[in-house]
């Protein structure tokens, strides 16, 4: 139970677990830049009172139909994941040692693997469903069991399995993926290595091909080659797929991925195979991780995984792609699921940790601020809303962001929008939402632990459990800041091609791409400075702020010009010797990260703002938008003194700025409940004591106890009385 009196008068009955959902598939929704928006948001200004949920004409949350929009593409695969989530036998027992919690873990994937739960995205003749975005959906709702669950999963499934899958044929798949479904053959994802993690070019292990036994010969030559951090490494697997320099006839043809065994029946290393456990980590303690090293060992030729690389029997290398690079990063991009997961699953962690956070807001009392006799809800003041509020207003837009993401990827590897421009356009989508999820889900389970006090450090109440297991998530499947350079090479890249041979007028005038369905200024960027520089007052720049239109072009505005401004710098790198350009490069890495940060921003920003304009009910609809405003001119508050700086906003705009969005925090307060049990997750998923209604029984205890006294006259005088004025 909340506090009745702080929440608002749902539309509807709660939730239930098992509501059906809308289940088909959008085919049309893309985070491009190039779709379509909806109409702006008529300007003006709400200058009367902040209405309270429950008075008339304030909006209501309708928490059922939010709750299956935010559910999204797959909401029946992901109702389905959370009714096998809330079962004990998947969840994580804290205080468990890590020889227990790894046993408990490894149990739990047979489970998995014997209900199918796991096996959506395989081929329908082994008895998959060539479902690849469901597969992702219900995969990442494991985070709300255990993410050691979730991620030795991956490891299994997502990692070992589809890079069979995707860099194997169909030899290897029939012979190869059913063990790997039904989990007679734990295996490893072998690719980072001690002294490469996110350089995967550059890694050290070799896969030298002889022609006279037709073998290739497996070797780390150098301990920074050794293969590290794997999951199933150290106690559980049986087989990996080893990604390695593939070498035959003198040349090196790159990094190529090969099935090796690696173990016996027994569970001792085979021949030339050792390897090592990594221990005790920071979190993600019920999975196995360990390193591998090879030396001499030989498997045969047809081990290679050769999809897009092939060796015959007397060493001659082909390739459907002749291009190195190309085929590298087609390999590369085959196994990008793994960060469209871990986009997922961290927005997952966040939506946890603010539903126990608020939900025990709206709850806990502490001082009395405005009565003599009652303390105030923590939830009620404005530093407590500040705190939560906006990170639940992100939590938001990445999971908007986040299905649109995943509809793209099932486009592209269900074949319906297979081109290279849609694998690129994945790969830095990825890149981009990876993360500022990932980020966002630390930074929110740091700031949800303490605003929920003392409580919040205790293990029974999850936050400081998820926080440990989220934090290798910054690096995982590559380091975040690396992601976001590679996002910023591609922004570069497509500029580059857009002004080729253009001039200073032609840049001038650039602020975006024109596209059908699009409105903005088309004058050029200092126009669009003029525009919303200055309407003379407080309430009118507010009113122009709320404009959708507006706020698009203040986001789009600031990526486009960093990207201009940076691209300006870069311009005559190619003219410099290489050590020159590199220099040039690294004095502007910082800038180019910023900036496809901002990118990455935007897109999410335009996710959520498509999600508004889809929601059907009129309160709830009113209630998002307030909730997109405040994550858009959050971002605007932020990067303030970019926008002075660069003449975008005058000073009386950026105090509006922060003036409305305390206003829009006041309206939100009423619906922050509501728009947390929209998440839909029940005291089963987060068996946070916290969030389970004791908090409100305790404290209505002790208010009945103190009215009781006051009642009966039993109540001791203070020991200094207020003076009567």
């Amino acid at each position: 139970m909340v506090d009745t009196a702080q929440r608002s008068n749902s539309t509807t009955p709660a939730k239930t677990e098992k509501t059906p959902a809308k289940t088909d598939k959008k085919t049309d929704a893309t985070l491009a830049t190039t779709v379509a928006v909806t109409p702006p948001v008529a300007p003006g200004v709400d200058t009367g009172p902040v209405m309270i949920a429950g008075q008339a004409g304030a909006p209501t949350v309708n928490i059922e139909s939010l709750h299956r929009q935010l559910l999204g593409t797959w909401a029946d695969v992901r109702l389905r994941a959370r009714e096998l989530t809330a079962k004990p036998e998947l969840q994580r027992i804290e205080g468990q040692s890590m020889a227990e919690h790894r046993e408990r873990v490894l149990g739990q994937l047979l489970i998995l693997a014997e209900n199918g739960h796991v096996h959506r995205a395989f081929p329908t003749h082994l008895g998959g469903a060539d479902d690849h975005g469901g597969n992702i959906a219900g995969f990442e709702e494991l985070v709300t069991a255990d993410p050691s669950l979730q991620i030795k999963a991956g490891v299994q499934w997502g990692l070992f399995g589809a890079a069979v899958l995707h860099l194997g044929t169909k030899k290897h798949h029939d012979a190869y993926l059913p063990g790997i479904m039904t989990m007679q053959v734990p295996g490893v994802f072998a690719m980072t290595e001690t002294g490469h993690g996110s350089d995967v070019a550059a890694i050290g292990t070799t896969s030298t091909y002889d022609p006279a036994t037709q073998e290739f010969v497996i070797d780390t030559p150098f301990r920074a080659a050794w293969k590290d951090y794997l999951g199933n490494a150290a106690k559980d697997g049986i087989a990996a797929v080893l990604f390695a320099q593939l070498i035959t006839a003198g040349v090196n043809h790159g990094v190529h991925a090969f099935w090796v065994p690696i173990r016996d029946e027994s569970g001792d290393f085979l021949p030339g195979i050792g390897g090592e456990d990594d221990g005790l980590k920071g979190g993600l303690n019920g999975i196995d991780n360990g390193r591998l090293h090879f030396d001499g060992v030989r498997i045969p030729r047809e081990n290679l995984l050769n999809r897009y690389g092939d060796v015959a029997e007397d060493g001659t290398y082909t390739s459907p792609i002749s291009s190195p690079g190309r085929r590298f990063f087609t390999m590369l991009g085959t196994l990008v699921q793994g960060r469209v997961s871990l986009d997922g699953a961290a927005t997952q962690a966040s939506a946890m940790a603010l539903t126990i956070a608020i939900t025990y807001g709206s709850q806990r009392r502490q001082f009395n601020a405005g009565s003599d006799t009652d303390e105030e809800v923590i939830l009620d003041y404005q530093r407590h809303q500040r705190r939560l509020l906006p990170r639940l207003a992100t939590t938001y837009a990445h999971t908007f962001a986040h299905d649109e993401f995943l509809v793209k990827f099932d486009q592209v590897f269900s074949g319906q929008a297979d081109t290279d421009a849609d694998r690129q356009d994945l790969e830095t989508l990825a890149a981009a939402l990876k993360p500022l999820s990932t980020w966002h889900a630390l930074d929110t389970l740091q700031e949800a632990r303490e605003a929920c006090g003392g409580a919040g450090f205790l293990a029974e109440n999850r936050l400081v459990g998820l926080r440990a297991d989220l934090d290798v998530f910054a690096t995982f499947e590559g380091d975040n800041n690396v992601l976001l350079q590679l996002v910023a090479k591609r922004l570069l890249t497509d500029y580059s091609r857009k002004f080729a041979s253009a001039g200073p007028g032609v840049l001038a005038r650039y602020v975006v791409q024109q596209a059908a369905g699009r409105a903005y200024h088309g004058t050029g960027l200092r126009t669009l400075g003029q525009a919303v520089s200055d309407f003379g007052s407080t309430a009118r720049s507010v009113g122009h702020l709320r404009d959708t239109t507006v706020q698009r072009e203040l986001l789009t505005d600031r990526v486009e010009t960093m990207i201009a401004e940076i691209a300006g710098k870069l311009r005559s790198a190619g003219k410099l010797a290489p050590k020159d350009a590199a220099a040039l490069f690294n004095a502007n890495q910082d800038q180019l990260i910023e900036a496809a940060r901002s990118h990455g921003e935007l897109l999410q920003w335009e996710a959520f703002t498509r999600a508004v304009e889809t929601a059907e009910d009129a309160g709830t609809k009113q209630v998002l938008t307030w909730l997109r405003d405040l994550f858009g001119l959050g971002l605007v508050e932020k990067h303030l003194a970019w926008y002075l700086i660069h003449g975008r906003l005058s000073a009386k705009r950026a105090q509006s700025v922060t003036a409305y969005i305390d206003r829009i925090i006041a309206r939100l307060r009423p619906h922050s409940v509501d728009l947390v049990d929209a998440f839909g997750y029940s005291q089963d998923h987060l068996r946070s004591a916290i969030a389970s209604g004791a908090e409100q029984e305790r404290q209505n205890e002790a208010r009945d106890y103190y009215q009781t006294q006051r009642a009966n006259g039993t109540a001791p005088r203070a020991e200094k009385t207020p003076a009567k004025r």
